[in-house]
């Protein structure tokens, strides 16, 4: 399954990265050959069908390799420029807008966030009777800009939790885009009763989807425009977007019919069709390797790419940036990322979009105190390890539960390559 010269020059278009030899940043080409076997491993064993890997360090693109199939069916090989659906990956993306507007004055981290969509105002909370009857009291607080960020808002995905709660609220980001119209949407939350107090408790759901509604209601446009405009465009990313171009359905990366440890049917929402009535923020964009690592690019260069589509550009400032990427989960929050998303991630807390490592042991994932990362459903994953310089993307079509055990095997297969 090793990666042919061709295949690796088969994706030549995204952001144009200075690509240096893995030895000129301190990485072993002998055993990044151990990484790229660990996967080939994986897929003949046809656990994934295929996968690109980007890896950078100090800025520099080291390693790029597309292993095995984008279509399983057909056969079709993967490429360096294969598409993939990168749900909940979409989220840093949104964040980053939030953020730029947080910048220019146009709304606080302190703001509620029925100030910019009154829809949502006197949110009220769920609790239960000793019988597990539904009721609602008003909330401590209402839910903030800053509580959508880092996920302590109160509310969820209707998957995360089998109460009568839970089954008020639509099922994920793509399905509620695809089912409801954007007033729809926003009347059926604000319907839905929070799971808790706001502040209170980690809890995964639909806060960046509300934050891309957020940057919508400010700048009076789509999130799309806004996100082509301020991040896409000027770090030049032509093949991120929210709808899947019909002139690149070849690129366009496949799971399995059917998951391979359980059986079960199994698809991904590009490869379904079908329309979606608003732009998610919280998992609808579809995005390449490259064009991933140029947006990487720029929150490792703390808001800064000498990568962009002319040259140096300047998303954020650094101190945003710093903000983003510290913990914001305080010793009243109750974290629930280990409990309710990944075993392997017990030691982490949570910033302004991603998760955030705070001590260099206890989680069972290789990796660095202060590296961050985040992952989408469909089997794609990041993460930045600033200690080390390092800007990793997997980008797979794997929206099964083997991708938690893939997050694993990157992390540990880069980190056995750094050799300074």
């Amino acid at each position: 399954m090793n990666t042919t010269s061709e295949e690796k020059q088969a994706g030549s278009s995204g952001t144009p990265f200075p690509h240096v030899q893995p030895e000129d940043v301190g990485l072993s080409s002998e055993r990044l050959d151990v990484l790229r076997a660990m996967f080939s491993r994986e897929i003949d064993a046809q656990r994934m069908p295929g996968c690109v890997i980007g890896i950078m360090r100090a800025g520099q693109l080291a390693w790029l390799e597309a292993i095995g199939h984008r279509d399983p069916k057909s056969g079709a090989r993967m490429t360096t420029d294969a598409i993939f659906s990168i749900a909940s990956m979409t989220k840093l993306m949104t964040s980053v807008a939030i953020m730029q507007l947080f910048e220019e004055g146009k709304l606080l981290l302190g703001d509620p966030v029925e100030a910019f969509l009154p829809q949502l105002a006197g949110l009220k909370v769920a609790e239960f009777t000793a019988a597990g009857n539904l009721m609602t009291r008003p909330a401590n607080r209402q839910p903030t800009v800053q509580d959508l960020l880092r996920h302590t808002s109160g509310l969820t995905y209707q998957n995360r939790g089998a109460t009568t709660a839970h089954a008020l609220y639509p099922g994920s980001s793509m399905s509620a885009s695809e089912a409801l119209k954007k007033n729809e949407f926003l009347e059926t939350l604000a319907a839905c009763p929070l799971m808790f107090d706001p502040g209170e408790k980690w809890e995964y759901g639909f806060s960046t989807d509300v934050l891309g509604l957020i940057v919508e209601a400010v700048t009076g446009k789509s999130l799309g425009k806004v996100m082509a405009e301020r991040i896409w465009e000027p770090l030049g990313m032509p093949d991120t977007s929210f709808e899947l171009p019909a002139d690149k359905t070849g690129r366009y990366a496949r799971a399995f019919e059917r998951d391979p440890l359980t059986g079960d049917p199994q698809s991904i929402a590009h490869a379904r069709g079908g329309k979606r009535h608003w732009e998610s923020g919280g998992g609808g964009a579809l995005s390449t390797a490259t064009d991933y690592l140029g947006f990487l690019s720029m929150m490792s260069g703390l808001g800064s790419s000498p990568h962009g589509a002319s040259g140096q550009i300047r998303l954020l400032g650094r101190k945003t940036v710093e903000l983003m990427t510290s913990d914001h989960l305080g010793p009243g929050v109750e974290n629930r990322i280990a409990d309710t998303m990944d075993p392997a991630a017990d030691g982490y807390g949570f910033g302004l979009g991603v998760a955030v490592r705070r001590d260099d042991g206890i989680s069972a994932m290789a990796g660095t105190a202060g590296d961050y990362y985040w992952s989408g459903v469909y089997g794609t994953y990041f993460w930045i390890d600033p200690f080390e310089e390092l800007t990793v993307v997997l980008m797979a079509a794997t929206p099964g539960p083997y991708r938690l055990r893939m997050r694993q095997l990157i992390r540990s297969g880069v980190y056995q390559a750094v050799q300074d």
